[in-house]
């Protein structure tokens, strides 16, 4: 990977304005990305009601309709969305060869904990009425959304529900009181996530529920009986002990878990592939997990 790459995107990263102090200036600036990135071309889309979830379907040129990533974005629940997103979605499931289902579930501090999860729930089974099949579908997820993936199996589990065949998680949060030692490790060298910053988002997700709710802090939840998952994460994010915590604690359940750390890799790089390599690389590799897991 180059670092010439790292250091640029490093340098985009810490040049821009403080992030706004408002919710909507935040989905604002996050939804950028979707002019900044823009989708292929060869992408076919259309948006979709999953069971009243605005949802997106994605198929690139090669993809099995059979075989379906189930998508949910990160951007600390409430901010992020199908196009914040896209760019970097449609792409992983052209290399996984595989219609994508993006979905904007509902966000706080509108809507705290458990609408999202709710919201993916719900897409989930839509999927199932359509007729996939549970060992054709795997769950992906950044940041939030690798949190809430591991959520949904969960509960999945929990209601009986069929499981999917795995679970993709990318620089995922999974503890709502960010206790991890890398908040302090990595915060000179993260430019994205600070610890304040999740705590201030933990607060309007949780809206005064307990941050060790094991369906909104999948660090405390059982995960006996998880499908395998794929854990990956920059060793340069605050982030990054949620990441392999969340691991160690599937692995203990029995879980086949596969836990990738990449050096020097900032916070969700694969939403900037366009001009990282490594970002091109973890989608590559995330798909080579996908393929097999789903048939």
């Amino acid at each position: 990977m180059s670092e010439n790459e790292i250091a640029t995107l490093r340098a985009m990263l810490t040049s821009r304005p403080p992030r706004p102090a408002s919710v909507e200036g935040r989905r604002e600036r996050m939804d950028v990305l979707g002019e900044v990135y823009r989708t292929a071309e060869d992408i076919r889309l259309e948006s979709v009601s999953a069971d009243g979830v605005p949802a997106e379907w994605s198929v690139a040129p090669g993809a099995e309709s059979s075989r379906v990533l189930l998508y949910l974005h990160g951007g600390g629940f409430a901010a992020g969305s199908i196009v914040s997103h896209r760019a970097m979605v449609t792409e992983a499931g052209r290399a996984a060869q595989a219609r994508t289902l993006a979905i904007d579930y509902r966000r706080p501090p509108e809507h705290p904990f458990p609408a999202a999860l709710d919201d993916a729930l719900h897409a989930y089974r839509w999927l199932l009425a359509q007729g996939v099949q549970p060992g054709r579908i795997a769950i992906g997820g950044d940041s939030a959304g690798g949190g809430l993936a591991i959520a949904v199996m969960v509960s999945l589990r929990q209601r009986g529900l069929p499981l999917p065949a795995c679970g993709w998680c990318l620089s995922a949060w999974v503890d709502m009181e960010a206790r991890g030692a890398s908040y302090a490790t990595k915060a000179a060298i993260d430019p994205m996530i600070s610890k304040e910053y999740i705590l201030e988002l933990a607060d309007w997700y949780l809206d005064g529920k307990s941050p060790r709710t094991p369906l909104a802090a999948p660090l405390y939840a059982d995960l006996k009986g998880l499908p395998p998952l794929l854990i990956q994460v920059g060793s340069a994010e605050t982030m990054l002990d949620d990441s392999i915590q969340i691991a160690a604690r599937a692995g203990a359940a029995d879980v086949r878990v596969t836990l990738e750390i990449w050096p020097n890799i900032l916070h969700v790089w694969p939403l900037f592939h366009q001009q990282l390599t490594a970002g091109r690389r973890a989608l590559a590799t995330a798909a080579s997990f996908i393929r097999p897991a789903t048939g």
